[in-house]
């Protein structure tokens, strides 16, 4: 009995082995038979020709442009500011050093999204990804602990640091309601200014759709300026609306 069960099993066997090849076997077209291919390799196969289907990106030839300002502070802001300040080397004029953009999340002690949802637009604007603030020192009177996540902040320089101010001044601040111009009582007496902005859609790239609510934030502006004359005139000749100050008769 044993021996006829091995035999009918070793049977079996041969005929599904048999089965397998007839399903497997290739035809070159004149009628002979080639081995099969793994299933393996033809499944590679079948990937790498979808995906020589869709379209390969290929890397970009050119380099990104340069950013606009920085051209027009070599060439124009340079010679107009020598001029007027009587500087003896080119070296002294002043110049931008960075960009610090902050959003103040006080809700994220009670809602954990809010601080995601704040990086989110954040990042968005500055096109870098922001860093988390953490309390230093905890505040009873806030419920603040030592610790705390409490705002998100960036830090632009270089070639974002001028694309942004670009786009600050060009796009976002004309999109502002009601707007008449920045005070000049946002600097500091040491060549820096500060702006609050109570709506972060006046960002384009930010979608009206897509965010949980209204945030402001705070961009400031740091100059290597010694004063806050020589700030303001780099800012305006960048193309800061101010305010303009009205001479008493």
């Amino acid at each position: 009995m044993l021996d006829d069960e091995k035999q009918n099993a070793e049977r079996a066997d041969e005929t599904v082995a048999a089965a397998g090849e007839t399903d497997e076997t290739e035809s070159n077209g004149d009628g002979e038979e080639q081995q099969p291919a793994p299933r393996r390799e033809r499944r590679q196969r079948a990937v790498r020709g979808e995906r020589s289907g869709e379209g390969e990106l290929e890397p970009p030839t050119e380099p990104p442009p340069a950013p606009r300002l920085h051209e027009q502070f070599k060439t124009n802001i340079v010679p107009t500011m020598m001029d007027e300040f009587n500087y003896g080397n080119t070296m002294e004029v002043p110049r931008l050093q960075k960009i610090v953009l902050n959003i103040g999340v006080g809700e994220a002690l009670t809602n954990g999204r809010a601080m995601e949802a704040a990086s989110a637009d954040l990042a968005v604007i500055a096109g870098q990804k922001p860093i988390i603030t953490r309390a230093r020192k905890s505040i009873a009177t806030f419920k603040i602990r030592e610790g705390n996540a409490i705002g998100t902040a960036v830090t632009l320089r270089g070639s974002r640091m001028y694309h942004f101010l670009d786009r600050l001044v060009n796009t976002a601040l004309p999109r502002i309601r009601d707007f008449r111009g920045l005070p000049r009582r946002g600097f500091d007496g040491r060549g820096n200014f500060s702006i609050g902005i109570r709506e972060q859609i006046i960002f384009p790239e930010i979608d009206y759709n897509q965010i949980d609510k209204i945030r402001g934030l705070q961009v400031t502006i740091t100059t290597t300026a010694k004063n806050d004359t020589e700030a303001i005139r780099l800012l305006e000749l960048y193309g800061m609306p101010f305010v303009k100050e009205t001479v008493e008769a």
